[in-house]
């Protein structure tokens, strides 16, 4: 009888330590980057700038802090969402980025990546969803899955439209047109699957984990559910206010109604395209918002919500009619701008803050996290001194921005100048005063001092950052380049 009672508590104990436990406070601390697609800064519920439906972005608004001033450089390329992601994954900035854009599985091959370095400090790593970079992700992270190109295939009828007067010829509720509904499962919500059940990995691996999961959404083919759709009849729609039927440099910038974003509406706009891609545009961010909602919910089963840093942000903005434009290949706030919030153990909840970083700033932060030391190459910084409240060497002062070889900005002191070097133009805004960038006062008089001293911070930042656009010999007759 005692052998039996005994033999009864040692399977009993064996059990027991069989079981995964939750992280213990000691544990480090788990990494849930959730990455959106062509999302602007203004999207989020919570943060008051737009009548649109998030209620999980809005949890992480109320449980972390929010950086309300995170921007992506800008792109060498039409294709924002590349660079964007290859200055991530590799922690250089803009034009050293793309000096090693076609060897980034080269970088991978050295160990230089992002997840690379994350799985050396013994974190188990997990990908899903949108890579867009010229590295092999089934050997850059221990478990990829559904790893998807730059954007759903779309469809002739998803551009120049809607027309006045003739029918519409898309609906992004209807399955027939592929795009996120191919393979029979929205996108939003594959990535939704793929990262609860990495979540449930993790927690029986017993390893800290690092889970990229990328969606698609919101870039186009503005796709999501019909009920989704039915929150935003057109008359709840605003049209932005400095709503323009063209813009005034579009082809001089590389903004042409032929560049493909651009084309998605017809041209000169109308208010009612804009309004119709606007409400597509929030209808597939609220059923985003759900498949984060998901998320949120299984890592608190899960038990390891305590020790896990969450980072939302988006690779770039986007224009939906601001400014006569429709895409993020400019240098406008809406495009340049993204949500950035923040949720971790000791992170203060409901808070802002408003220093200017980069959304690539992530990585640098979640290697501090980890413990690791930043490699040399790594040129963005970590958050957790702002995030502790120090004062930090490391805090900018100052923004870059770029496009092609035909768009320049620097942001400093809540003032922006932009240079279109192809049109001879600048153009320069108060932010502080016209968040929106309807009032140019480039050429104003009262401002010429402000101007020009933006325009030199502007050529310090091309001389630190490798930029080889002469701005000088593009300028020098506007009294703008000396």
């Amino acid at each position: 009888m005692i052998d039996r009672q005994l033999r009864f508590v040692l399977l009993l104990v064996l059990l027991l330590f069989a079981l995964p436990t939750p992280a213990s406070a000691d544990a480090p601390p788990n990494i849930l980057f959730l990455f959106a697609d062509d999302q602007c800064f203004e999207t989020i519920g919570a943060l008051g700038h737009t009548d649109i439906e998030t209620p999980n972005l809005d949890r992480l608004v109320q449980r972390g802090t929010t950086f309300t001033h995170a921007s992506n450089m800008g792109s060498w390329s039409g294709a924002v969402c590349v660079a964007s992601r290859t200055m991530l994954i590799t922690g250089r900035s803009l034009w050293r980025a793309n000096a090693i854009y076609s060897q980034t599985d080269r970088e991978r091959q050295a160990g230089r990546l992002w997840p690379q370095m994350m799985s050396r400090a013994g974190y188990r790593t997990y990908f899903t969803g949108k890579w867009h970079i010229r590295a092999d992700a089934t050997r850059t992270f221990d478990v990829a899955r559904h790893i998807r190109g730059g954007m759903p295939r779309d469809t002739p009828a998803g551009y120049n439209r809607p027309l006045d007067g003739k029918p519409d010829p898309w609906d992004p509720a209807d399955p027939k047109f592929g795009g996120f509904w191919a393979g029979g499962k929205h996108w939003s919500e594959v990535v939704a699957d793929d990262t609860i059940d990495f979540l449930e990995d993790a927690k029986q691996n017993g390893k800290p984990f690092f889970v990229y999961a990328a969606f698609n959404a919101p870039h186009d083919p503005r796709q999501a559910p019909r009920e989704y759709l039915d929150r935003y009849p057109l008359a709840r729609i605003e049209v932005p206010e400095n709503f323009l039927a063209e813009y005034p440099h579009k082809d001089a910038i590389g903004c042409p109604h032929t560049l493909r974003d651009e084309r998605l509406g017809p041209m000169p706009r109308t208010r009612h395209a804009v309004q119709v891609h606007r409400r597509e545009y929030y209808a597939l961010i609220t059923h985003l918002d759900a498949q984060i909602g998901r998320i949120l919910d299984a890592l608190e089963r899960s038990g390891q919500s305590k020790n896990t840093w969450i980072f939302f942000t988006a690779d770039h903005g986007l224009a939906v009619g601001h400014h006569g434009l429709f895409g993020k290949q400019n240098m406008y706030e809406h495009s340049l701008r993204v949500p950035f919030m923040v949720v971790g153990p000791g992170v203060k909840a409901n808070a802002r803050n408003s220093s200017p970083i980069y959304l690539q700033d992530v990585m640098a932060t979640s290697l501090e996290i980890a413990g690791l030391a930043k490699p040399e190459q790594v040129e963005f910084h970590s958050l957790l001194p702002l995030l502790r409240g120090e004062p930090s060497a490391a805090a900018r002062e100052t923004l870059y921005g770029a496009y092609l070889q035909l768009q320049r900005a620097v942001i400093h002191d809540g003032w922006k100048l932009i240079a279109y070097p192809k049109a001879g133009v600048l153009r320069m805004y108060h932010l502080t005063d016209d968040p929106l960038e309807t009032r140019d006062l480039a050429n104003d008089p009262q401002h010429v001092e402000r101007r020009q001293e933006l325009f030199h911070r502007l050529l310090a930042l091309q001389q630190e950052l490798d930029d080889q656009l002469d701005l000088r010999a593009a300028f020098a007759a506007s009294n703008g380049g000396e």
